[in-house]
């Protein structure tokens, strides 16, 4: 009982530390995805620096137990407070490092991509990263890293250039092409299976800090032209047009435009950061499919810019999703969309619930090999998610079965590799495709029992319980 509730945690451990009975405890347990919100951890500990991490993990080993990691806590899975564990919490870890005249920027892993954009822009310097500022960049960057700078500069993890982890049995390691190649093409897509990562260094890139963004609304008659015509009109425009589709119940919500019609509607988010007059030539082929009936898309900063999606996640609700990659748009994904959100659960018309996004990926993500990294792009031209959201655990019953029966609908015309991050666990056999070919999988799960051998890195898409799974029992 004693090891149950870690009473003899290391007194050399300088951060807070947090049980169930102490003050505090509540906020620091809470998490963007609140579905498990019946799971407490036994302890939550928040390192200082990295070597009260190095105190955390060699206890773990000591007493051979897995630790749950929390930077963000913006995991779709919702496995960073979970049940009775020992959870190190990286908040503290917030020290960020730029080099103007290199464009190199040094995190900690408890920096959150909001701040990371606030520091940045201040020499006009960008990170691609994600677009939900409260996301925490070491699970967006450990996983791969979709922004709306993806066409230009390619995903978070064709930007980093080292990253620093504490291994399963407690060292400090470095990676880099330089040093533990293997072990840095891993951690570039699969890290969160193969130690905790304490700081990044990426290369940044010269953004802002004016831009276009804004929002446009269509409606429904509309999806099937847009849908239909995108591809081409989007292979024709500059890599710093970035475009979200999402269909979505035309509901009033903050910031939404006034005049909307009821039912069921196409919002595209757009995000452009070229030269400012050149902005309608870029955006001209995307009009010629539809007219909006709302929204508009002016001059901005960067921070606002990449903030637009802020909205559509609040933190604390209960979210289920599912996502993938599509090699391209067409009219037939058009209608599944609209029928599947006309169908959907709409209890509270004032707050988001469902929605289908497609944000733009191919560009810059398709110059970089297959095999580059362990995150995975083939075909990757867009990226879906179905999303749902709530508050009640009584409406799980509700809500949950439509992302499935939506992702059903929408199965034929999906890659079989994905982006793990925007997807709930699907299973071994989804979890053995959606990093790539086989030989891809083969490295990892190689990777897997080098670095975390007893699987102490378990609270995530698991690679060993998926190794371990026969093909025959999936």
């Amino acid at each position: 009982m004693r090891t149950a509730q870690f009473e003899d945690f290391p007194a050399t451990f300088t951060g807070p530390t947090f049980r169930p009975d102490d003050e505090g405890y509540g906020a620091v347990r809470a998490i963007w995805n609140m579905r498990r919100d019946d799971e407490h951890p036994a302890l939550v500990v928040r390192p200082r620096h990295v070597d009260d991490v190095v105190t955390a993990v060699r206890y773990a080993a000591e007493i051979d137990i897995a630790v749950a990691i929390h930077s963000g806590g913006h995991g779709i899975d919702a496995l960073a407070m979970p049940a009775d564990a020992l959870v190190i919490d990286m908040s503290l870890l917030k020290a960020i490092d730029i080099d103007e005249a290199t464009g190199r920027v040094t995190i900690g892993a408890g920096v959150r991509l909001g701040e990371l954009d606030a520091a940045t822009q201040q020499f006009g310097l960008v990170v691609p990263a994600g677009v939900v500022t409260d996301t925490g960049a070491a699970g967006l960057t450990l996983g791969g890293g979709i922004g709306h700078n993806i066409r230009r500069f390619g995903p978070t993890v064709d930007n980093v250039l080292s990253i620093e982890m504490v291994t399963a049995d407690g060292r400090v390691v470095t990676a880099s092409e330089q040093e533990n190649e293997e072990l840095f093409w891993g951690l570039r897509g699969a890290g969160q299976n193969l130690g905790i990562a304490t700081s990044f260094t990426y290369q940044a890139h010269k953004v802002g800090p004016r831009v276009m963004s804004g929002e446009l609304c269509f409606t429904a008659a509309d999806a099937p032209r847009l849908f239909d015509g995108i591809d081409a009109v989007m292979a024709a425009a500059p890599r710093e047009l970035a475009i979200t589709l999402m269909v979505v119940p035309a509901m009033p919500q903050p910031g939404q435009p006034e005049g909307l019609p009821r039912g069921t509607i196409v919002t595209m988010l757009v995000v452009y950061t070229g030269e400012l007059d050149a902005y309608d030539a870029a955006m001209s082929g995307v009009l010629s499919l539809a007219t909006p009936f709302a929204g508009g898309v002016g001059e901005t900063s960067w921070l606002e810019a990449n903030s637009i999606v802020n909205r559509f996640t609040p933190p604390g609700r209960r979210y289920h999703m599912i996502g993938g990659y599509l090699p391209g748009l067409n009219a037939d994904i058009a209608r599944v969309a609209v029928d599947a959100i006309a169908s959907s659960p709409l209890p509270d018309p004032s707050l988001p619930t469902c929605s289908l996004t497609f944000p733009i990926l191919g560009g810059a993500l398709l110059d970089a090999a297959e095999d580059s990294t362990a995150f995975s792009r083939t075909g990757a031209e867009w990226l879906f998610e179905a999303t749902v959201q709530w508050d009640s655990r009584e409406d799980d019953a509700m809500f949950m079965p439509w992302v499935d029966e939506t992702i059903a609908a929408l199965q034929p015309f999906m890659t079989t590799n994905a982006y793990t991050n925007l997807s709930s666990d699907r299973g071994a056999h989804w979890l053995r495709q959606a990093y790539g070919p086989p030989e891809k999988w083969g490295r990892i799960v190689g990777l897997k029992r080098e670095w975390d051998p007893r699987n102490r890195f378990s609270y995530n898409k698991n690679v060993a319980r998926a190794a371990e799974t026969s093909l025959t029992a999936i």
